[in-house]
């Protein structure tokens, strides 16, 4: 199965969170998934240190990348797609999340449950 990591789930990974749940950590840690890192991921957190919202070093790209996790770029496709979604969030990044998620087949791993609203599949 391929797994798309949303932000907060890619930095609780790195940082060993209890906030992220055993069904979660078990989907990221089984070495039969395919591990997909987002460039929507960095883009947020970059632009949440830049506001200081989020106090986080770039290990955390190290960290999952040791994981397996695999880059996925933002195609033009994955943009377009944003525009068909339904409007059950705000979140531009998690819209694209979802979107590349669509394109990817792949499960966004997420506890945002504004998301589990769009026909992709969730694991939390």
């Amino acid at each position: 199965m391929k797994l798309l990591l949303d932000t907060h789930t890619a930095l609780w990974f790195t940082e060993d969170s209890a906030s992220l749940t055993r069904p979660a950590i078990d989907a990221i840690e089984d070495a039969a998934n395919v591990i997909l890192l987002s460039a929507v991921v960095p883009w947020e957190i970059a632009i949440k240190r830049a506001l200081g919202k989020i106090a986080t070093t770039d290990e955390y790209l190290r960290l999952l990348r040791v994981a397996g996790a695999a880059d996925l770029p933002v195609t033009i496709a994955h943009a377009q797609a944003v525009e068909a979604l339904p409007h059950h969030h705000r979140d531009p990044f998690d819209r694209l999340l979802v979107a590349q998620a669509q394109a990817e087949n792949a499960a966004i791993v997420t506890g945002d449950a504004r998301i589990a609203r769009y026909d992709v599949p969730v694991i939390w």
